[in-house]
This record gives C-alpha cells, structure tokens and sequence, in this order.
C-alpha cells in the first residue's frame, strides 16, 4: 500500500497549487509549491527574502507543509527540511505569472528566494471523492461498518 500511497501523492500533489507552510521559528503562511520530477522527494517554493519562513530557511529549519484539497481528494501534513537555494536553474523552470505578481522585477529581483524542502515523512488521506463518500455514509448509518473514506498512512521519503 505505501508505493501505491506514495504514487497517489505525488499524482495528486502536481496538481494542488498552494498549501500551509510553517518553520521552526516561522509561522504557517499561505504558499504555492512546486512538483519537479528531477529532483525526487523534493518541494520548491519561491518567497521574499525577507519573510520568516525564507529566514528560518537561511539556517535550515524543520518544516511542515500542510495540504487540503477538495478537488484532488487529498489531504496532508507534509515533514520536512527546508533550505535556501541558490539554483537559478530550477528558478528559471518554476517561475511564472503568479510568482511574478508578488514581486517588482523579474525573477532577478534582488527580492526573489527560492526555498528547497527536502521530504522526510508525510502523513496522507487520499479519498475517492464525494458520491463514493456519500454513498460509504449512508451505508455506514444502515449498517454496523464504519465507513470507507479512501486510504490513509505515513509515507516515509
């Protein structure tokens, strides 16, 4: 079941634009990640320089990321460590108009930090969306079962 979770995961995660991200010594903010293939385990985010989240980076901070999303039936609390990079290459294939509105410049805007989080565990809900969800409750309230609402476990990366 944990590669099946963990390819559902990733499967989904491409496609949710934006969670919770906090650090140890930084509170959780609103942040769109970023999925790429080479490099696995991985999340990228871009901020300001100046946020508490890029500072606790500076110094490499325990991090949590956390997810929910209705339309992609999944639903995490995301461990790990996160970094500063200095990877204007992988900034270069990231950036785009939503990254660009916050900021006054270009993706060279003195301004513009890239933040590497590097995963260690996850813990995940993966259902199969509302009518199956529906009908497992109904079926629950006629019956002594308790309902199935999708997969749930620790992925560990």
């Amino acid at each position: 079941m944990s590669n099946d979770l963990k390819k559902e995961f990733w499967d989904r995660m491409e496609d949710i634009r934006s969670g919770m991200l906090g650090a140890d010594n930084a509170r959780s903010v609103p942040m769109s990640h970023f999925v790429d293939d080479d490099t696995p385990n991985t999340l990228w985010f871009i901020t300001a320089k100046d946020t508490d989240i890029s500072k606790a980076a500076g110094t490499g901070a325990d991090a949590e990321y956390i997810v929910s999303s209705k339309d992609e039936h999944l639903y995490g609390r995301i461990h790990g460590r996160i970094t500063v990079s200095h990877d204007d290459e992988q900034l270069d294939d990231i950036w785009n108009a939503f990254a660009a509105a916050w900021f006054d410049g270009d993706k060279n805007d003195p301004d513009v930090q890239l933040l590497r989080m590097d995963l260690k565990e996850a813990e995940v809900w993966v259902t199969e969306g509302n009518l199956k969800f529906l009908y497992e409750i109904a079926k629950a309230n006629v019956t002594d079962k308790k309902p199935d609402a999708g997969q749930h476990g620790t992925i560990m990366f």
